[in-house]
């Protein structure tokens, strides 16, 4: 290839990195989205023409792109990757904020299964024993590579960017619809719907440690509960009530935050 010919093609490519880079400044958040939807997806869709393992892998995979459309963003935008990686092992924070990562799905799991006692359903405690081994193995799964890697996007990178000019109301909305959206191609429209309200937690949780940590924990527990701590086997009712319960729970979280969900007046 002629220098010229090398020289065009130069410029072309830094034409389209300028272009890219510029976007990202100018729309952060929308960036991210985009960028985590086209990362993610394609394993995603791809992991339903396929069998296990290797459909799980393609979903493990595909569960990183929150994490890489974060870090992709901050690269163009000349932004810190070392204080983001800071932020993913905060570890230094309240012994209360660890109660309340390690706690609440426990709490949650046990809310629900007193309400499906109320309204009639036989509930086996008595299974909780037995749960438990299976509930600490998938703790562990979820921490590292079933959950808790999206978490350096969702609350590391785009938390952060929407409640600059947001209010944390608001922001954990978008996020949450955003959120949920990603879960499309592998839980079908309505997949949005328990991240949506899930949303809150996190937020919460991240405001007022600024520890991606604790929202990995947070994450794991509540995928662990959900999958072992449920102690009925009529799953339509347990559908609705453990959606009821999560409403419930992030409604009590806004009215008593008085909907700042942890955020501090002045603070980004």
């Amino acid at each position: 290839m002629s220098s010229r010919g090398q020289s065009a093609e130069e410029s072309t490519t830094e034409l389209k990195e300028s272009g890219v880079r510029n976007v990202a400044g100018r729309h952060p958040v929308v960036f991210f989205f985009v960028a985590c939807y086209a990362i993610s997806w394609p394993f995603f869709l791809a992991s339903h023409l396929v069998g296990d393992p290797f459909r799980t892998i393609l979903i493990v995979i595909g569960g990183f792109g929150p994490a890489g459309a974060a870090a992709w963003a901050i690269r163009l935008r000349r932004g810190s990757l070392s204080e983001w990686g800071r932020a993913i092992i905060r570890w230094r924070v309240s012994p209360l904020a660890y109660l309340y990562a390690l706690g609440l799905p426990v709490l949650l799991a046990a809310g629900l299964n007193a309400a499906l006692m109320v309204l009639g359903h036989q509930v086996e405690w008595g299974l909780a024993p037995e749960r438990a081994p299976a509930y600490l193995l998938t703790f562990l799964l979820t921490a590292i590579i079933f959950g808790g890697q999206e978490e350096p996007g969702w609350r590391g990178y785009a938390l952060g960017e929407l409640q600059r000019s947001r209010t944390p109301l608001v922001a954990t909305l978008l996020l949450g619809f955003g959120w949920g959206i990603w879960h499309v191609p592998l839980y079908g429209p309505a997949g949005f719907v328990v991240p949506l309200v899930l949303a809150f937690f996190y937020t919460f949780l991240y405001n007022i440690t600024g520890s991606v940590l604790l929202c990995i924990l947070l994450h794991a527990g509540l995928t662990a509960a959900q999958d072992h701590l449920l102690f009925t086997a009529d799953t339509m009712t347990v559908d609705l009530v453990l959606l009821a319960t999560y409403i419930v729970a992030a409604a009590a979280v806004i009215v008593l935050t008085r909907g700042r969900l942890g955020k501090r007046p002045g603070a980004e």
